[in-house]
């Protein structure tokens, strides 16, 4: 094929593909134009993910009516003039390629007046062309409706996914926006329904509150203080939680750096850092972040969407943000009083323990009830021999002796191997046992899981939880499956919400749902047990299909052969 220009259309459709990914990528686009016009409230409304409508209004200073029809022209843009102002704008925007962008994938309407206008300026924009312009009446500010996104992009709209997890997409997006301008007064309306509505007082723990719920606010740590600048001229502040208060994923350590949120790698290793020996493996704080930096010392234009940015002193701002956490969290964290360990790292009491599934009796696993035995696959490693329990190391690990040396068993590992197999196996079965709760259980949620409990209450349902909504960012648990009942429900049920976020893919959240419910029921490290009770975990994971590795992937056992033992005594 002979080398060509691509026609016009072509060329804008590829670069619009740059810009516009997705329903929030729209939002995205104008929500940042609202904010670089000074708007004090900006307002959002989905219909269908987005893939119907998105409608985006402000009350910033508008567009002239005669630059409008500039404005859906690609590079053609107010906020830099020349490269030199590329390195010191503070502007979210600044390329020109957003309305264009959107405009050659979908229908679009504007109406924008500013204050000196008598009347607005409407204009439709089709295919990259304005099919009508006339005025309207409209108040100070720019509206943009647009509809029927991708519809002449079809190879695009097969890519999205449902309109529930593109509305969540958008709802995260929007918090992210809420967290780092707490002054302007955000509203998010989806499919009638208002998703998060801000006050715009500029306190940040409102909006946290908001966001991530009043408990989690309540628990947050200030982070910096007023008038305090790092290296280099930065400046870190924001709010971190306490050890007390984590998730299973990394996804609520959020990062703005000059009001701009970004995803940054290396800002993440320094607030791991700054929590080191603090939290348990697996768990990740909660972190809003905001750092302030010259404008000439960071690239915003290394990405499409501005996600990512470069630094031009990068051990500057791991250190100032590393020093800004740890410290806080050295001079604010509460000390833990006798008793109080954050639910997660509790252990079950006596009591509610002889319910969990170590007492084969009492779990309804009997024999007759086992599911059949999963044939090994070719090359696999064989099921565990027969094993005499000799005792309990550390309150963390079982010593059982083998045909060929000893076995160090992890009591929490195993344990949640024995639960998940059997919790699938239940739900496979659909006949997940379920435990009805004297009392009802109130939580508060997040908006990302108040939207994942709308949405995914069948899989909820399916694993034995009986939840309903109760009220803005909370929910009432009824019942919850038999091998939780004994404590963690809070817990469990926030991370698989949380799960339902990540996993579209059916048979992926069962299985993570099924890990969750493990984890949290699953005996814990320092836990003393009986002699009877390591009998009878070990007798139930001696029959686990997998028996050798937990749910996450690692192992359960160590073994020691005789040949080992004896090359260690100088037996050999």
């Amino acid at each position: 094929m002979p080398i060509r220009p691509l026609a016009p259309d072509v060329v804008s459709k590829i670069a619009a593909g740059e810009v516009v990914e997705r329903p929030a990528s729209v939002v995205k686009e104008l929500v940042e134009n609202s904010l670089d016009a000074g708007a004090s409230q900006v307002n959002i409304e989905v219909k269908a993910g987005g893939m119907s409508s998105i409608r985006v209004w402000d009350n910033g200073v508008g567009m002239p009516g005669d630059e409008v029809d500039l404005a859906f022209q690609r590079h053609a843009t107010s906020k830099i003039a020349s490269l030199a102002d590329l390195d010191s704008s503070t502007s979210l925007g600044f390329r020109g390629e957003a309305l264009p962008s959107i405009a050659h994938v979908a229908e679009v309407e504007l109406v924008t007046r500013t204050r000196e206008e008598m009347s607005g300026t409407c204009v439709r924009v089709r295919d990259g062309t304005v099919v009508e312009r006339g005025t309207r009446a409209h108040p100070e500010g720019t509206a943009v409706t647009v509809r029927h996104l991708f519809r002449n992009v079809p190879a695009r709209l097969k890519y999205l996914k449902s309109p529930s997890a593109e509305a969540g997409q958008i709802t995260a997006l929007v918090s992210h926006y809420a967290l780092a301008f707490p002054e302007v007064r955000f509203s998010l309306v989806v499919d009638g329904r208002r998703a998060l509505q801000t006050s715009g007082n500029g306190k940040l723990r409102d909006v946290l509150a908001e966001v991530y719920g009043v408990q989690v606010a309540q628990a947050m740590l200030e982070v910096g203080r007023p008038g305090e600048e790092g290296g280099g001229g930065s400046a870190v502040s924001g709010y971190v939680s306490p050890s007390s208060v984590t998730r299973a994923n990394r996804s609520y350590i959020t990062f703005f750096v000059n009001r701009r949120w970004i995803q940054s790698r290396m800002m993440t290793r320094a607030v791991e850092k700054a929590y080191e020996g603090l939290l348990a493996v697996g768990r990740y704080p909660v972190a809003v972040i905001s750092l302030s930096l010259p404008p000439q010392t960071i690239d915003v234009n290394v990405h499409p969407a501005k996600r990512e940015i470069r630094f031009a002193q990068e051990s500057i701002v791991f250190n100032s943000v590393y020093g800004a956490v740890r410290r806080t969290l050295m001079e604010k964290m509460p000390v833990p009083e006798i008793g109080t360990a954050p639910p997660s790292q509790r252990p079950v009491a006596g009591p509610h323990f002889v319910a969990a599934p170590i007492n084969v009796a009492s779990t309804g696993m009997e024999q007759a009830a086992a599911p059949p035995p999963v044939p090994l696959e070719p090359g696999s490693p064989p099921g565990l021999p027969p094993l005499r329990v000799l005792g309990q190391s550390g309150n963390t690990y079982i010593v059982a002796e083998g045909p060929d040396g000893l076995y160090l068993i992890d009591q929490h590992a195993a344990h949640e191997r024995v639960v998940f197999e059997e919790v699938l196996a239940q739900q496979a079965r659909r006949g997940v046992e379920v435990q009805s709760l004297l009392e009802p259980l109130a939580i508060d949620l997040s908006l990302g899981q108040e939207e994942s409990l709308r949405t995914g209450q069948e899989t909820l349902a399916g694993f034995g939880f009986a939840v309903e909504p109760f009220g803005d960012r909370a929910c009432l648990v009824r019942a919850v499956p038999a091998v939780l009942a004994g404590g963690g429900i809070a817990e469990a049920l926030k991370e698989i919400l949380d799960r339902l976020q990540e996993e579209p893919e059916k048979v992926r959240v069962e299985e993570k749902v099924a890990i969750t419910v493990a984890c949290h029921s699953a005996v814990r490290a320092g836990q003393r047990l009986s002699h009877e009770e390591m009998v009878g975990l070990v007798r139930q994971l001696e029959k686990a299909a997998s028996p050798r590795t937990c749910p996450h992937g690692r192992p359960t056992m160590v073994h020691l052969s005789s040949g080992q033992l004896q090359r260690e005594f100088g037996r050999t």
